[in-house]
């Protein structure tokens, strides 16, 4: 793209996210311009697009990917859709920053790096938190070898969302905690491992047949490491946003990881004594569009690049079977595990 242009980007469904996630931080990001909005209603798209000084509105997402005058495409659809949409705005020649989690599950995820691929397009999962400098702090407190020999890395994302008839408590949108809040504590512990992990076991408690309103999986690294990821949408744990490094010389404990802009606290407990951190830093959707920006411009790497969506996806599809749950977007149930209605 030529540099002086600005990277026009339209977005697909006027969902609540997309204010915080891309409309106010464009505004920060001088490259980057919002100018179009499609969603199934068009009146609801057109207040939408009035709010946010928005140029256009498309009467539908296929109109709005047949747009001529967009670059990229923004995906905060429900998760059910999206692969569909994802790999339909790349095939219609748009970059596509895609929420999270990437897909349904991890073989809708593959078919979308492949359609990334086929196309010449740039495709990234929208793990804001990852571009905080917080991010690559806690990284860089594991890597400096101060905690020793790291034995267990953990993550927890629980927060109260008792919404009855939300998208995110439905199985054929792609719903269940583990894909809404999960994800991204499956996301931190793979960061903080800088590995793959293997399930051992998960337990879940359910909002319906087959959808998790909490769920809790122990997971195991190939040189020995032990894991663990907690999420909920509805349960006694109201608010828990945290995660642990443990290693044989100290711990390290971050409070909010996934926000840090809005507030966070890294604490380190060695044999050397106790100290408290604070990174300093812009607001993490900010810090992603303007990676998102470097992607499409420069084609620079990315750390949730369309890869790192299927490793998530892998090891969020491993829990669900663990647990006796059907990943997301299938069909026969895959085992009978352990999960209840608790």
């Amino acid at each position: 793209m030529p540099e002086q242009e600005p990277l026009r980007i339209g977005i697909l469904g006027a969902a609540r996210i997309a204010p915080m996630a891309l409309v106010r931080p464009a505004r920060g990001v001088p490259g980057v311009r919002v100018t179009a909005v499609a969603a199934r209603d068009p009146a609801r798209a057109q207040r939408f697009a009035t709010r946010h000084g928005i140029a256009r509105v498309h009467r539908d997402y296929a109109s709005l990917l047949a747009d001529p005058d967009l670059d990229a495409v923004y995906n905060p659809l429900p998760n059910g859709l999206h692969a569909e949409w994802t790999i339909r705005a790349l095939e219609a020649g748009k970059h596509v920053l895609c929420e999270k989690p990437l897909a349904s599950n991890a073989e809708e995820a593959k078919a979308m790096v492949r359609a990334a691929e086929r196309t010449g397009r740039v495709l990234v999962e929208a793990f804001h938190w990852r571009y905080h400098p917080l991010a690559t702090r806690m990284r860089e407190i594991v890597d400096s070898g101060e905690l020793g020999r790291v034995r267990h890395v953990e993550a927890s994302f629980c927060i109260p969302l008792p919404i009855p008839g939300d998208i995110r408590y439905r199985f054929d949108l792609g719903g269940g905690a583990t894909m809404d809040a999960g994800c991204y504590a499956v996301c931190i512990v793979r960061h903080l491992a800088a590995a793959e992990p293997e399930v051992v076991s998960a337990q879940a408690r359910l909002a319906s047949p087959e959808v998790d309103r909490w769920m809790r999986a122990e997971l195991r690294f190939a040189d020995g490491r032990s894991g663990r990821v907690t999420c909920s949408l509805f349960s006694s744990s109201l608010l828990r946003v945290e995660a642990r490094v443990l290693g044989d010389e100290g711990e390290m404990r971050v409070l909010n990881p996934i926000a840090p802009h809005l507030y966070h606290r890294l604490r380190v407990r060695t044999r050397a004594g106790r100290r408290a951190e604070r990174v300093a830093g812009e607001a993490t959707y900010i810090y992603q569009l303007r990676a998102f920006e470097g992607a499409v411009r420069e084609g620079r790497r990315v750390p949730t690049d369309g890869a790192h969506g299927v490793a998530n996806m892998v090891v969020i599809d491993a829990i669900y079977r663990a647990a006796g749950l059907r990943p997301r977007g299938t069909g026969a149930a895959l085992g009978t595990g352990a999960a209840s209605g608790a």
